[in-house]
């Protein structure tokens, strides 16, 4: 059996994504390997994939603390000391075809020591014709920090030690040899100017997970609210308690309430039977049975919100959600606002206006046609099959 190898972190946002692709070629005979810290043995071994194990100083739920800097030094500590570990476990079981998360990043390393082809798996946004230069004045300022600069010499010193046939970092990181990228064309900044001979866009893989996670709409609920701020940045408490003002008190809603394991349900104070307070939530599930999503603007969930048409209340924390949430504005099925000042009559007021406007609900359907024609499990396995070298 061909052997496929993929890497990842122990990250929501970077597990997820891929996870019916591994199960599709698990399920077509392929032996796939999956290399990722402990922690997410059983969520591998249910795709059929066998764990390849290596520790991981990543924070478990997935919070990066600090600034731009601090959080990619980080992942680049991750990525050297993931790299030796990774050699250990290929060196007597090499596979035929590498597959890796953009913070996988040591397997394109090990996949050109080895003369093995390897293919970056992104769930978010990929490069595009003239990225570089509009770029360049962000990449500057942090060269230009003691820091920044450090951190791009670690980075040039550790590929060039490792024999890395490309030595710079943000090429190294954002110019892969080839790319499938999982997520939707809409969400591609320049969709129009990405090289299709390096990258190819599939969507999102979603496979069956919302029919495999299952949720109820309560009896009597004319309409759902889904409010999540994703995995990682979700000790929220006052933001949870304006959106239970906000939302609690709407005629025929139903609010489900995520709210991460850091806070206390104690802490939101008088909740009304209209809302569903969960520590974690079947996303999918929900979202397909949803009328509208407030959330973080992660590109897993912006992506799902798109799949399932539903209009968004985008609450934008760190990282690329900034940039998903203006985008979801601009294609006009989200409304953006500032987590840590919004309203409650604000927040009531924007899914007012988003769930009972035709434009939206227009829009929210054609993009979810799109999205959904543009996805496909069997088209990734295929690219993916036809990238095995002969045997």
């Amino acid at each position: 059996m061909p052997h496929i190898a993929m890497v990842s972190i122990p990250f929501h946002g970077h597990v997820n994504p891929s996870l019916e692709l591994l199960r599709a070629l698990a399920a077509r005979g392929h032996r796939v390997t999956y290399a990722n810290d402990p922690s997410w043995a059983d969520t591998v071994r249910a795709t059929g994939a066998e764990l390849k194990p290596y520790d991981s100083a990543l924070p478990a739920d997935g919070g990066v603390d600090g600034d731009t800097i601090d959080q990619l030094t980080m992942f680049l500590d991750d990525a050297i000391a993931m790299l030796p570990q990774l050699r250990a476990a290929y060196e007597r079981d090499r596979p035929d075809l590498f597959l890796y998360d953009i913070a996988g990043s040591p397997a394109r390393i090990l996949g050109a020591r080895w003369g093995i082809p390897a293919i970056q798996l992104s769930p978010t946004m990929v490069a595009w014709d003239g990225y570089e230069q509009e770029m360049a004045p962000a990449i500057e300022a942090m060269r230009a920090d003691p820091r920044g600069a450090d951190y791009y010499h670690r980075f040039t010193e550790w590929l060039v030690a490792e024999g890395s046939p490309v030595t710079d970092g943000p090429t190294f990181m954002g110019r892969p040899d080839r790319a499938l990228a999982l997520i939707p064309r809409a969400l591609q900044p320049h969709a129009d100017r990405v090289d299709p001979a390096v990258v190819q866009f599939v969507g999102p893989l979603l496979g069956d997970r919302a029919a495999a996670d299952l949720w109820t709409r309560p009896d009597g609920a004319e309409k759902v609210l889904l409010v999540s701020l994703g995995s990682a940045f979700t000790r929220h408490p006052d933001f949870y308690r304006r959106c239970i003002a906000a939302f609690g008190g709407l005629a025929g809603w139903h609010t489900v309430l995520q709210i991460g394991s850091e806070v206390d349900p104690a802490e939101l104070g008088d909740v009304p039977a209209s809302v569903e307070v969960r520590r974690w939530v079947p996303q999918p599930a929900i979202l397909a049975r949803a009328d509208a999503f407030l959330t973080h603007a992660g590109m897993g969930g912006s992506t799902e919100g798109l799949f399932h048409g539903v209009p968004m209340i985008a609450a934008p924390q760190a990282a690329d959600q900034f940039a998903n949430a203006e985008q979801l504005a601009a294609l006009g099925v989200a409304r953006v606002v500032d987590l840590a000042t919004v309203s409650a009559d604000e927040l009531r007021k924007a899914l007012i206006e988003l769930t009972t406007d035709p434009e939206v609900a227009g829009r929210c359907t054609a993009l979810s046609a799109q999205v959904r024609a543009e996805s496909g499990v069997d088209r990734a396995v295929a690219l993916i099959e036809e990238a095995l070298p002969a045997r």
